[in-house]
């Protein structure tokens, strides 16, 4: 009889420390395989709830209203279709006994078999009972499946105390399997399941007991001194830090402390200080090095975000809890001085040779094989950075300045030691070697928008220098033959085309984007494909600023009802007024007929284009309808104009409106192509002049159903 006891399962590896960066990953997907393997195989209810738990030493899961075993299933399978297992007499062929045999109803007789339809042709089926899944036989197929698949970085391999050669990602020193209070057999990585483990691996003594599943995280805590929640170890370790900080503000960017929660079991903040002679080197350096160095929290007067100047305090996170913490704190004191010493003399000793002068040596820095040095690069840059800022109205020479010196930093000492501060540690030399504030700033800014959501430029010339280095990266890349392919991007080249609609169109920048790649392009004297693939990087970026556009929560048919207008083929300065002023006329109820109106006249002129001259003959205006429609155009077309030239564009759509009577009656009663030349010529150009009226916004014929 079908056991229905409902516990729960506690599964837990112990290991030698995991590796900090990948431990979340690690834990997530361990908790999420044996749970589905025991989901699929009929173990869990829909009222199991699953808990991953990670820390340095142990991966681990437990999962609520585990079954002992799956109820029994009743399942139809089809065998063959009949023409296959049965000859030309209706006798039972070979084929259908082999396929039974391999079903395990070898002695099955075929007057047992459901006989129907599977499709357009007749099959054979079997319906029987299949007994659930125990759970010590699920559990070890979910334990194998998931042991296969976890996101390992790096397999190491190691010889057990017994001899046998395994793989894991770190050595694996213990395995529990508990169904409630019961042990459920089942072998890892060359161990077999108990119900025993280790605490922490300083404050706790000997193996502990798991007397029950239910009590795994609880015992861990008050017998081991382990936070075995990886989440709720994150959680201690930030109400630690900011209770430690008092009035400071603490930099605490989420990679670093999801890596000190890797690190520690039972986690104790405390605080140090450094020499305050060490405050004179770029906070941005001392906070880094703490960072990525020591896994350290740095404390600020105030938000960064707001202006925050480093204060000489710092946050430890340990993993000994103690009353006497003084050798912990003197410890980490000692360590942090030299990084710290480090930082200063790579920064006193940067500033001794200005950014200009570093300029040439750019030529030893190869930027792409086929595109040159990032000198070539930087000459590049400047030229295309002046002419950007002519085309904008920006000044030319701080454009040219800034691009310059936008790369120079790549060379001094800080950088190559912190990467990631490139363009920050321009910025400061820059200041130090008396350039202009804009220029600085452009050193820095003209990596923005470095990610989704990121800030823009806030200076002219930083935009400007942001542009260039973008459009320089696109094109040439691009005219080198690596563009995008599927999900490969190791450019970054959709990035850098989003980061371009943002500046034109957040900053209003008034220069058409086709203009700017083919200035960038003259710029590549050799190296990159014919002219003609920049039609291929315009439809690239105008593909990402229709995402950009949907992110934003505009509807597709108003997005293409802007972009493929005429007059905004290339300038995207207005793109959201127009596209605001799309939206209110969508909202008339004008607007369905004129949209469908304007797509039938577009239709027109495609198929019979109107006189060359275009001109409206009053005299051949006849029918009473085509007389309305041209007084009606012939009011309402300066208004447009007029709204239109001052970008008033929701009330130039919005005096369309007044067509829409005069529009229907036109279609209603006036046949267009008569038969008389003259009249068919008068009325085609009345149609295009209504349509270059409807159409000087956007193409309405975009917003018909």
């Amino acid at each position: 009889m079908m056991s229905t006891a409902q516990r729960t399962l506690l599964v837990e590896l112990l290991t030698e420390e995991l590796p900090p960066k990948a431990l979340a990953r690690l834990g997530d997907a361990f908790a999420d395989g044996i749970a589905n393997g025991l989901r699929t195989r009929g173990l869990t209810t829909d009222a199991s709830v699953v808990t991953p738990y990670a820390t340095p030493r142990r991966l681990a899961v437990t999962i609520s209203n585990v079954l002992e075993r799956a109820p029994d299933a009743s399942i139809r399978a089809k065998v063959l279709p009949v023409s296959v297992a049965l000859d030309a007499n209706g006798n039972p062929t070979a084929p259908l006994a082999k396929k039974l045999t391999a079903m395990g109803f070898a002695d099955l007789p075929v007057a047992s078999l459901e006989r129907a339809m599977d499709g357009k042709a007749e099959a054979f089926f079997h319906t029987y009972t299949a007994a659930g899944a125990r759970l010590a036989d699920a559990l070890q197929a979910a334990l194998d499946e998931t042991l296969g698949k976890l996101p390992i970085p790096k397999v190491m391999s190691y010889q057990r105390p017994d001899g046998e050669t395994v793989q894991f990602v770190r050595p694996v020193h213990g395995l529990i399997a508990l169904h409630g209070d019961t042990l459920v057999p089942a072998t890892a990585i060359g161990l077999s399941s108990g119900n025993k483990t280790l605490g922490h691996r300083f404050l706790s003594k000997g193996e502990i007991t798991i007397a029950n599943a239910d009590s795994y995280a609880a015992v861990l805590e008050i017998e081991g001194k382990v936070l075995a929640s990886f989440t709720g170890r994150r959680d201690a370790i930030r109400t630690q830090l900011l209770a430690a900080a008092g009035n400071d503000h603490v930099v605490m960017p989420d990679a670093l402390l999801d890596e000190v929660t890797a690190l520690v079991e039972w986690p104790a903040v405390y605080a140090c200080h450094f020499e305050k002679e060490f405050l004179a080197v770029p906070q941005e350096c001392l906070i880094l090095t703490m960072q990525t160095n020591q896994k350290y929290f740095a404390l600020t007067d105030k938000p960064l975000a707001e202006g925050g100047r480093l204060t000489n305090r710092f946050l430890i996170v340990s993993n000994i809890e103690t009353a006497h913490p003084e050798q912990i704190i003197t410890g980490n004191e000692r360590v942090v001085r030299p990084r710290l010493a480090d930082a200063k003399f790579f920064f006193e000793q940067d500033k001794k040779k200005p950014l200009a002068d570093r300029v040439p040596l750019l030529a030893n820095v190869v930027y792409h094989n086929k595109l040159g040095s990032q000198f070539e690069r930087t000459q590049r840059l400047v030229k295309l950075a002046g002419a950007i800022a002519q085309m904008i109205g920006a000044d030319v020479a701080l454009a040219e300045r800034g691009a310059l010196l936008a790369k120079a930093d790549l060379l001094t000492d800080m950088v190559g030691e912190f990467p990631e501060l490139q363009g920050t540690m321009g910025t400061y030399y820059a200041r130090h070697d008396g350039e202009a504030d804009e220029v600085a700033r452009a050193c820095s800014e003209h990596y923005q928008p470095r990610f989704a959501g990121d800030a823009l430029p806030a200076s002219h010339t930083g935009i400007v220098v942001a542009l260039a280095d973008k459009l320089e990266t696109l094109v040439g890349i691009w005219g080198i033959g690596l563009h995008p392919t599927g999900e490969k991007d190791p450019f970054a080249l959709r990035r850098h085309a989003l980061g371009i609609v943002r500046m034109l169109v957040e900053r209003r920048l008034p220069v058409m984007l086709f203009d700017l790649l083919e200035v960038t392009y003259k710029q590549f004297t050799s190296g990159v494909a014919g002219l003609e693939y920049l039609h291929e990087v315009y439809q690239f970026v105008l593909d990402r600023l229709r995402g950009y556009l949907r992110e934003r929560g505009y509807a597709a048919n108003e997005i293409e009802a802007v972009l493929v207008s005429p007059s905004m083929y290339l300038d995207l300065s207005d793109l959201i007024e127009r596209l605001e002023a799309v939206r209110a006329f969508s909202a008339l109820p004008q607007a369905e007929a004129l949209a469908a109106a304007n797509k039938r006249i577009g239709n027109i002129l495609k198929k019979t284009a109107p006189p060359p001259d275009g001109v409206i003959v009053p005299s051949l205006l006849i029918e009473p309808a085509e007389k309305s429609l041209a007084a009606a155009l012939e009011k309402v077309a300066p208004v447009v104009e007029q709204k239109f030239a001052a970008r008033e564009y929701a009330q130039a759509l919005s005096a369309l409106a007044e067509l829409r009577d005069a529009v229907d009656a036109f279609f209603n009663d006036v046949m267009v192509m008569a038969d008389d030349e003259a009249l068919r010529n008068n009325r085609l150009a009345l149609l295009w002049h209504l349509h270059v009226q409807m159409n000087r916004v956007a193409d309405l014929s975009k917003l018909a159903a």
